[in-house]
């Protein structure tokens, strides 16, 4: 679907089908599974752009294979973005800091 018209066709076409499945649930007393189906539907995909991002693209996104490393034991290559600005932790032996 590269072209403009076509992805403009499907977008009206599929939401005039999710309207005629909803004001048919509203109005119809015969209206049935199919409709709540595709009113249910249309509504979750209503969602998905909001709440999705590219893993790539996402704020705070993992590296790749994470979890595995872990499990293993082996250390992953800290990301650049991964600079603290805490404190290190003092020794037993270190004696008091200033207040």
């Amino acid at each position: 679907m590269g072209r403009p018209i076509t992805r403009w066709g499907v977008a009206v076409t599929l939401g005039a089908v999710w309207w005629w499945a909803v004001l048919r649930l509203a109005l119809a007393s015969d209206a049935g599974v199919l409709e709540g189906a595709v009113a249910a539907g249309g509504w979750g995909l209503s969602l998905l752009p909001v709440h999705c991002v590219a893993k790539g693209r996402a704020a705070g996104a993992l590296a790749a294979g994470r979890w595995r490393a872990a499990w293993r034991g082996t250390a992953m290559p800290a990301a650049p973005s991964a600079v603290t600005t805490a404190s290190p932790l003092r020794r037993s032996d270190g004696g008091s800091g200033p207040s």
